[in-house]
């Protein structure tokens, strides 16, 4: 099956747990449809460039999914049906990195960047 990595900006409104839990229920709607959720990260609170729905932060959510395209499209149309639900990214990757991703890791674990010219 596929491989897919999903970011999810929801609401600030809402609690931690309830951020959390809207990853919870997105999981078993791909499970439900016959695909598996690899791995799920809660980035928190964070401030975004510009407001989505009046809102200047969201809770950021990251979910890398093994799930066939029929599983997605049901995840997004749910996703883009529920309120506190503000944005969505699917990507379609070859394979899913290792360890956590660069939101998750500190800033000294993550690797040099080239020099700017």
């Amino acid at each position: 099956m596929p491989l897919y990595e999903h970011v999810m900006i929801a609401r600030q409104d809402l609690s931690n747990a309830q951020a959390e839990s809207l990853v919870e229920h997105f999981g078993t709607v791909l499970t439900d449809n016959g695909g598996t959720l690899v791995e799920s990260e809660y980035w928190g609170v964070k401030t975004m460039a510009y407001k989505i729905n009046k809102n200047r932060k969201g809770h950021y959510a990251f979910l890398k999914t093994d799930a066939p395209s029929s599983a997605i499209q049901e995840m997004e149309r749910l996703m883009r049906l529920h309120d506190d639900v503000m944005r969505v990214l699917t990507i379609k990757v070859d394979e899913h990195a290792e360890g956590p991703s660069v939101q998750m890791q500190k800033r000294e674990e993550r690797g040099e960047r080239r020099e700017r010219r």
